[in-house]
């Protein structure tokens, strides 16, 4: 018996750099200039203007990522993947630039490579809701194929048919509304875009805020002995004025803790019944916490747009979080679901974005 080979509509999402959101103004301009003019199809002029500004900061993660969401919009596949191949290397801490390798590898079909490189993603970030809905599409489609290949070596397997049916109407073309499509991810504000067949755009730069510090960017790196302070405006959607207040203290600490590098008050700051993502035991989430805080030569994390909602002892708190280590900085949604403890707001689960 000759089977057809069934395809699934794999949505991937990436995550867009949209650099300028979380640099200093002296450079929105330069980041907002390319990315206007990948907005707006130019892909040959925003590509000369990104090397140009590589020319004199090779280094820029920023400007690299958008470089290599150019290469990718212009079909230049090998080159996207040397590029953002060469950004985990040089810094791996950052996930983004694995979930965009994820997404053209599977725009190849090479999807082993794509699930490896999301992987990746959760394993520096397990709280990366993008590359954990990725993975879920690749095994998906790595499903897809397997099913296929049982029905070529035993065609009168009643069960599997049903399975690949099931495969093919959560992704086939009916649902493909349903779905966010494929977004596109860096050091910032992370900003839906099409189907992975189509050009991933990063959005507008915003234009730099008068105030010695942004809202829209992180404050300089200061001494790790001299934590800088963290500034939140919140918005209170539930909960009386006083549990609002003890939330934010406690979401407020939490980031202060971890730009110190104070080990104690950070993982003070989870409550016992925190299950660490990727099924990591407690202690092993701990000390891969400290590897990758106390290692730092100085950490700065900011918080705005704080929203809260309080119900009985569960609380919800959903921001914007800007950190920078070094040179890297890196700008996302951020949610913490809290439970009281006592008189303490413990957090029990934290995601991003979403």
């Amino acid at each position: 018996m000759k089977h057809k080979h069934s395809t699934i509509f794999l949505t991937l999402r990436l995550l867009a750099l949209v650099a300028a959101c979380v640099l200093v103004p002296a450079y929105a301009d330069e980041y907002g200039d390319v990315s206007q003019l990948l907005r707006a199809g130019k892909l040959g002029e925003a590509l000369i203007k990104a090397d140009a500004y590589l020319g004199g900061k090779p280094n820029d993660p920023q400007m690299r990522f958008l470089k290599g969401v150019i290469q990718r919009s212009s079909g230049k596949q090998s080159e996207a993947i040397a590029t953002f191949t060469k950004l985990t290397e040089d810094y791996p801490e950052l996930p983004e630039p694995y979930n965009n390798l994820a997404v053209l590898y599977a725009s190849q079909g090479q999807f082993d490579k794509a699930r490896a490189a999301l992987e990746m993603a959760i394993r520096t970030n397990p709280s990366y809701a993008t590359a954990h809905e990725n993975l879920g599409d690749v095994y998906a489609r790595l499903a897809s194929q397997a099913y296929n290949k049982a029905l070529q070596l035993d065609g009168a397997n009643a069960a599997v048919p049903p399975k690949l049916a099931l495969i093919r109407e959560l992704f086939g073309p009916a649902n493909k509304g349903q779905r966010p499509g494929v977004t596109v991810a860096a050091a910032a504000a992370p900003s839906s875009a099409p189907a992975i067949s189509k050009p991933v755009v990063p959005g507008p730069a915003p234009a730099p805020a008068p105030a010695a510090v942004p809202a829209s960017a992180p404050v300089p790196v200061v001494a790790a002995s001299k934590p800088a302070a963290v500034a939140s405006k919140a918005t209170v959607n539930e909960g009386t004025s006083e549990e609002i207040k003890g939330v934010e203290e406690a979401v407020l600490a939490w980031a202060k803790a971890w730009s110190a590098k104070d080990m104690s008050a950070y993982l003070g700051a989870y409550g016992k019944e925190f299950t660490p993502p990727a099924k990591q035991s407690r202690s092993a989430w701990e000390e891969d916490r400290r590897k990758r805080i106390v290692g730092k030569s100085s950490i700065n994390v900011k918080l705005d747009k704080l929203s809260v909602t309080v119900s009985g002892t569960k609380a919800v708190a959903k921001f914007r979080q800007h950190y920078r280590a070094g040179a890297l900085s890196v700008s996302s949604r951020k949610t913490l679901n809290l439970l009281k403890t006592g008189d303490r707001w413990l957090i029990i689960k934290e995601s991003s974005g979403n």
